[in-house]
């Protein structure tokens, strides 16, 4: 790639391959640098100048541990083991046939990129590698993410599933973690409500794990988005189910906990929820149980709120326009599901019949914008892409085609609608 954005594109891609997600060093660097110097600073094998003082504003807390000299000991270490792994790195060619394999790079401040993930912070990922068909930044703006216990009860089998199929059915996204238990009911729940879900692996994204959920995981592709900060070809340890937690916890608008014994990864995501502000739900167990004990313990401590279905979380979630008429709302961000096409020329336009204007009297962005939208259906980000627009502006005239009778919404986004092909 030449450009400057695509240099920096690339460098990220490699950055994925060099440090784990979340490394202090590598994203306290990314405050100071740009993702092409430190990549060239590593295969120099000579770590970038910083300023004095710089590791006190890289920590959570402001307060600097050890001397400079100390830290740039450390940053010497960093810089050691990531040129150790840069024999790992595929040819830049290779990266780009990625997406030739279904698997696309998606980096911060690209339209497919959701941004609820930048209140991580420092601990913002340094790219997300995703398979599937679904638009990751769109199925995110209503989205829940339902997780707890691998050794699930029948119980909580239950509710997880019949909860995932419900708010699939209503329109939310479904996120987990893609493993045995609970997070495997929620992804199915979804996919049997003919729904959106989204897993956050611990792993590449072209790797089957669990091997049991490799059907499951091909279903979510088709039919979702599988989500990873580790590049295609890595595997899963305890400690990255860990790591991936996080991204769990900010990347949708909620977290409900189904079971969850009082030390399990399910914690862990709860825990980085509401450390987040993200509203943290749970649903209650028998009191003999110990895979509730969990639940129970975050409801009578963390302030996570009691709930017993998905009308229970998509009230926690909503917008009070949307619990007053059980209808979907307004989207985060501002603005009605219709994109605004109420008073406009075009309110009111027959669901189900012909485009209520003819082609050539259409402006030219909504002509623009139609002619990007694929028939299969795409989320407003590749749609922007592909037509060379803002995200905004083609919200806003995907909602005047929506009233108008040429598109309609479907699990990935909007699609052209039959009559209007």
């Amino acid at each position: 790639m030449s450009t400057a954005s695509g240099r920096q594109r690339v460098a990220r891609a490699v950055l994925t391959y060099l440090a784990e997600p979340g490394d202090p060093v590598l994203t306290g660097l990314l405050t100071a640098c740009q993702p092409a110097d430190i990549v060239a600073a590593v295969e120099a094998g000579h770590p970038p100048a910083v300023p004095t003082g710089w590791w006190a504003t890289v920590r959570a807390d402001g307060r600097p541990r050890g001397s400079d000299r100390r830290h740039a000991a450390r940053l010497e270490h960093s810089f050691g083991a990531w040129r150790s792994r840069l024999g790992r790195v595929p040819p830049e060619p290779d990266l780009a046939g990625f997406h030739r394999d279904g698997v696309r790079l998606v980096c911060p401040g690209e339209p497919e990129w959701p941004t609820q993930l930048d209140v991580l912070g420092v601990a913002r990922p340094y790219a997300l590698w995703l398979r599937g068909e679904a638009d990751l930044r769109y199925c995110c703006l209503r989205s829940v993410s339902v997780v707890g216990a691998r050794a699930a009860t029948a119980y909580g089998a239950h509710v997880g599933t019949n909860m995932a199929a419900a708010l699939a059915e209503r329109g939310w996204a479904v996120v987990s973690g893609g493993a045995y238990g609970i997070d495997g009911c929620a992804h199915r729940g979804a996919l049997a409500a003919d729904g959106v879900t989204i897993a956050v692996l611990a792993c590449g994204v072209d790797v089957a794990y669990p091997r049991g959920h490799r059907d499951l995981l091909a279903g979510m592709a088709a039919q979702g988005v599988l989500v990873s900060e580790w590049p295609p070809g890595r595997t899963p340890t305890r400690r990255r189910f860990l790591i991936r937690n996080r991204v769990i916890g900010a990347l949708s608008r909620g977290t409900v906990v189904v079971e969850a014994g009082v030390r399990s990864g399910a914690l862990n995501t709860a825990r980085h929820a509401r450390d987040l502000g993200r509203p943290l739900m749970a649903v209650p167990g028998p009191v003999t149980s110990e895979v509730s004990a969990g639940c129970h313990k975050i409801m009578r401590e963390w302030g996570a709120v009691c709930v017993t279905g998905a009308a229970d979380v998509i009230e926690m979630l909503s917008p009070l326009g949307e619990r007053a008429s059980g209808q979907p709302g307004a989207l985060p961000g501002g603005g009605a599901r219709d994109g605004g096409a109420r008073g406009s020329p075009w309110a009111g336009a027959a669901a189900g019949g012909d485009p209520l204007l003819a082609r050539d009297a259409l402006d030219a962005l909504s002509a623009d914008v139609l002619r990007a939208v694929p028939a299969r259906g795409a989320g407003p980000a590749t749609i922007a892409a592909a037509a060379g627009l803002g995200v905004d502006a083609v919200v806003r005239s995907l909602g005047l085609l929506a009233a108008g009778g040429y598109v309609e919404r479907c699990s990935r986004g909007w699609r052209v609608r039959p009559a209007a092909r």
